[in-house]
């Protein structure tokens, strides 16, 4: 099997057997695949993009759920990306695209986030929430996304799970191929960031930590 597909979680297990430090591992980032129980793949679509990217989340007192992973991707991210984001928007305007909205709307829907299906918080709408996973995404004129935060659970009674992140891109046109070409680089760098800022607000949580 190759080296990015191996389990984080089994790095953990073998961190604690040889002593080292599983505070570092729960923070690296690898990129892998879909996971076999996610909706994406129930779908059974055949996407003209795909990545995911995984890490590992502490979870001290396995209370975490879907939701509360879902509302730390909207919390959590870093100013440089918020900027990136807001760029875009201007960009997407000038083509008639969806956009986020402003930063005031933003912060007011956060604060009344329930990450339940149907609801919206800027350019992300949730379509699917279950015990494990939460499928954002939005269907526009040049192309549709989602974006899978699948939550694994927690086995052989360790204080990590598993959190992947994955994105599904489906081309309406060649307006989508375009667009995507230069989106590409960036969403490769924005998405292991996005995994490492959840676990860290995530982590924040957690009481009583190892």
């Amino acid at each position: 099997m190759p080296q990015q597909y191996f389990s984080l979680k089994k790095q953990v297990a073998l961190a604690c057997i040889l002593g080292k430090n599983t505070n570092q591992l729960k923070m690296k980032v690898i990129k892998t695949i879909i996971p076999n129980d996610s909706v994406l793949n129930a779908s059974h679509k055949k996407y003209h993009y795909v990545d995911s990217f995984q890490g590992i989340i502490n979870d001290a007192n396995n209370k975490f759920t879907s939701g509360d992973v879902g509302k730390a991707f909207f919390s959590s991210g870093p100013k440089w990306i918020g900027h990136l984001f807001a760029m875009r928007n201007r960009i997407a305007s000038l083509f008639g695209l969806k956009t986020a909205g402003n930063l005031t709307d933003r912060e007011r829907q956060l604060e009344n986030f329930k990450c339940e299906p149907g609801e919206r918080l800027g350019l992300f709408k949730v379509f699917t929430k279950t015990e494990n996973e939460v499928i954002l995404g939005e269907d526009d004129k040049h192309l549709n996304f989602r974006v899978s935060l699948f939550l694994k659970e927690q086995t052989n009674k360790t204080y990590y799970k598993e959190l992947t992140v994955s994105t599904a891109v489906e081309f309406n046109n060649w307006f989508g191929r375009l667009y995507f070409l230069p989106v590409r680089p960036f969403h490769k760098r924005i998405v292991p960031t996005m995994l490492k800022s959840i676990a860290k607000e995530l982590d924040k949580q957690n009481t009583g930590i190892i």
